[in-house]
């Protein structure tokens, strides 16, 4: 049996009502359900902004959004307003964000294994940094600087070999990973040694990055301190830190702030004699506790002395977190948010597999129906950036929430936009041949 809900989980301006009702931003949710159909993403755009603030506050200028967590024009134009760089790892998240308005300058570009192509963009756009992940990478831009001309300002991405307590698919810190130099091996040396003197990038800084959902800030700090300690002879301007600051989804977890994170990150920095500009790229810690996740009920199966199953026109295809990482999340009613929740239920979805799972272990009201909204809170990471189609469900709409103003920043697909990139007459032409 669980109690009414912890309101840690909830966005900043959630608000409880005497009838019990829940609303974001002003915003009554079962009214926004109504209004714009399920599943639907609702951001808290007050929270949104005061994290990136807050971020700003504790780095200074260059701390990066993470678009990767959550992107759309909206976000990028919200996180650069508010004074952020955005961090971008594809083109297709580079096109979004200067789409939106972000200028090339204040892009940092991500990435393992850039193609010529996105290398080619970032040059075009003029992207403020590059993060070189591989000496292919600087073979790429040898041979780009080579017909452009343009010498691009370069991060090096260092594998510190430090191992973060999270799930394994998410950990980058380890010597044993894809991304970056290794310093244990040499080839972080090697690295430096080969971009300081090329004539095709400037180098500027070092990067590392040790894995998501990570709750331990000395886990940061030891990377910092391998971090630190291989940059002192070099010199460099810059130090990122990178991202991966967890946040709290279910009752009993808790996180640092992001000024506490900061705080521990500045401690080890002037400890170890940094003197170069620190940076970081939160993401996770920006958006997901902005966004709670709206159903509608659709079955009730009742399996006596087994469990409960509530099936809900959503899942795996807008939070597949719990296949992936086993994540766990809480449960609600938003009529009745106050409500104690004595009913387990695992909370599943519409698609065609045994996995496909929202929430293993939930609680609701006892009366729960067919019908009800149900919503699962923190859910504004890695929900809709890791969306899909599968079984051709049409992707959620996600709104914007603030001063009981509720705007639309991304449709709800059609069945239209399910057949809008075919080929048409492809199979004929097929036969004809």
């Amino acid at each position: 049996m669980a109690g009414p809900i912890l309101t840690h989980l909830l966005p900043d301006t959630a608000a409880i009502d005497a009838a019990g009702r829940l609303s974001v931003g002003g915003c009554d949710l079962v009214d926004l359900a109504d209004r714009f159909g399920t599943p639907l993403f609702v951001y808290d755009e007050a929270h949104l902004r005061t994290r990136c603030r807050e971020a700003v506050a504790a780095f200074g200028d260059g701390v990066a959004y993470a678009s990767k967590a959550f992107l759309c024009g909206a976000m990028a134009r919200l996180a650069h307003e508010e004074g952020m760089y955005l961090d971008v790892a594809t083109g297709g998240e580079l096109f979004v964000a200067r789409h939106a308005g972000v200028p090339g300058d204040r892009l940092v570009m991500h990435g393992n294994n850039k193609s010529d192509r996105e290398l080619a963009m970032a040059v075009e756009e003029g992207v403020g940094r590059i993060v070189v992940d591989s000496f292919d990478e600087l073979d790429r831009l040898d041979a780009l600087a080579a017909t452009t001309g343009v010498r691009p300002r370069v991060l090096l991405r260092i594998t510190p070999g430090v191992e973060a307590h999270t799930h394994e698919f998410v950990a980058t810190g380890q010597d044993d990973s894809k991304f970056g130099f290794t310093v244990s091996s040499g080839l972080a040396t090697a690295a430096v040694e080969r971009a300081a003197a090329a004539g095709s990038v400037e180098l500027v800084g070092l990067h590392a990055h040790i894995g998501s959902q990570v709750f331990e800030v000395g886990a940061f700090s030891r990377a910092v301190e391998v971090l630190a300690g291989f940059a002192a002879p070099f010199g460099l301007p810059e130090l990122s830190v990178g991202g991966g600051l967890g946040v709290p989804y279910v009752e009993g977890e808790s996180a640092p702030s992001l000024t506490e994170w900061a705080a521990g990150i500045h401690e080890v920095c002037e400890a170890a004699g940094v003197t170069a500009r620190v940076s970081a790229e939160p993401g996770r810690a920006i958006v997901a506790a902005a966004a709670v996740t709206l159903y509608r009920v659709g079955t009730v199966k009742d399996l006596p002395g087994i469990r409960t199953y509530v099936a809900v026109d959503g899942g795996m295809s807008d939070n597949p977190r719990p296949v992936l990482y086993g994540s766990g999340y809480e449960t609600l009613l938003p009529r009745a948010a106050d409500a104690e929740r004595p009913r387990a239920v695992r909370v599943v979805g519409k698609h065609c597999e045994s996995g496909d799972l929202l929430v293993r272990e939930g609680w609701v009201p006892d009366d729960l129906v067919v019908g009800d909204v149900l919503a699962t809170p923190v859910t504004g990471a890695y929900g809709h950036a890791m969306g899909s189609n599968y079984n051709h469900v049409l992707r959620p709409a996600v709104v914007f929430v603030a001063d009981g103003d509720a705007r639309e920043v991304v449709r709800r697909e059609s069945f239209d936009d399910l057949v809008a990139r075919e080929a048409t007459g492809a199979r004929a032409e097929e036969f004809e041949s």
